[in-house]
Formats: structure tokens, sequence, C-alpha cells
């Protein structure tokens, strides 16, 4: 049996197809086998507020598509134009292998994979931020 396990702390929420999951006291595991299915930790979603860079922006785009509120056919092209443009940035090998795999994971329609991929990128940009001056 294939697919993703996810294994859930106590009270975790998890976002699955649109149905926000909690899990009990205890910790547990659950597999998920249905190929295309929808999930979001809730406790790694980023907030609107918190959507103040462009890999954020990018990330939240992807993360949009796992809790349903866009259409995968209308968040395809803003990801791949997200990707697009951090790529003209970020531009060292480390970058450009979370950046493919996150094209390649948005071409196949795998969004879940694509928010993992895009949020490799999300430490590099905050020490990039930092060493920018205000």
């Amino acid at each position: 049996m294939s697919g993703l396990v996810l294994k859930l702390g106590p009270k975790e929420r998890v976002l699955i197809n649109g149905a926000v999951i909690e899990n009990g006291d205890r910790r547990s595991r659950l597999s998920i086998v249905t190929p295309d299915a929808n999930i979001l930790r809730l406790r790694d979603a980023i907030h609107p507020e918190e959507v103040t860079t462009p890999v954020r922006r990018v990330c939240y785009i992807a993360q949009l598509v796992l809790s349903g509120d866009v259409g995968k056919d209308e968040a395809h092209l803003q990801l791949l134009r997200g990707v697009e443009q951090l790529s003209q940035v970020l531009t060292d090998y480390d970058s450009r292998a979370l950046l493919d795999r996150a094209t390649e994971a948005v071409m196949e329609g795998q969004f879940y994979q694509a928010l993992k991929a895009l949020r490799g990128l999300l430490p590099r940009e905050d020490r990039l931020m930092a060493a920018t001056p205000s």
C-alpha cells in the first residue's frame, strides 16, 4: 500500500479535502491511500497576514488549492509564473533543484508536493531578507 502517511501529534489538526480533522489525545498515524487527496497540516499553514514575501506568496497559492479555496486550473498558471519569478532571483543550485521539483509537481497536478518543495525555500528566503538592509 503506497500513499502519504501522516503522523499526528495529540490534538493536531489537518485539512483533508476541505474537512478539518482533529486528532485525539494520543499520537497517531493515518495512511492516505487516495492518490489525489488534498491534505494540509494546519500547523504548517501560512495565514493570509503572513504572506509578506515572494516565496510565501507562491506557497500560499499552492496552499489555497489544497484547502479547496482555489481551483487547480486557476492556480496552475499562477504557480508556474510565481516559480519562474523566483527562479530569476534564487539561482543557487539548491534553490534551483527545489524550484524544478515544484515546477514538475505543478505540471503533474501534485500541489502538495509543489508546496513541500516551495516550503524548502523559506529558510533561504528568511536569511536573504534578514541580510537585506531596511
